[in-house]
């Protein structure tokens, strides 16, 4: 009977540790965005992420460009966590922005916690030479 109370005690306090660690990586945030025009309303856009990645159970996994409708005008998949790497900024090219398209939203993801509630607006009007930065407040 002791061994059984260990084991669910060591449970309960594994569970606990995994539920911490969750919490403490929280939602993804968004710090800031670079947009250049290449060429034909294409654009490479970088963005800048902070998330407390805590390995292959909790991390930011995506990012992209969208939208006032919410269609994925460019998506870029993060395919590892970033544990030592904070922030950290990944690049994405080509993204085809429609003609008449002003405002556009970056929106990043994290595999625990989906979609971040806060979202990065970008309005490419105020572009100066084909390029833009815009950091979040």
């Amino acid at each position: 009977m002791k061994k059984r109370n260990k084991i669910h005690a060591l449970t309960a306090t594994l569970l606990v540790l995994i539920i911490l660690n969750v919490a403490k990586a929280g939602d993804v945030e968004i710090l800031a965005a670079d947009f250049k025009r290449s060429n034909n309303k294409q654009w490479s856009v970088n963005v800048t992420l902070a998330h407390a990645d805590s390995g292959w159970g909790h991390y930011a996994d995506d990012w992209w460009v969208v939208d006032a409708d919410g269609n994925i005008l460019g998506d870029r998949v993060l395919l590892h966590p970033h544990e030592n790497e904070h922030p950290f900024t990944r690049s994405l090219s080509g993204v085809k922005i429609p003609e008449g398209t002003t405002i556009v939203y970056i929106e990043a993801h994290d595999i625990v916690h989906g979609c971040s509630p806060n979202r990065l607006t970008i309005d490419l009007g105020k572009a100066s030479n084909g390029r833009l930065r815009v950091r979040a407040e």
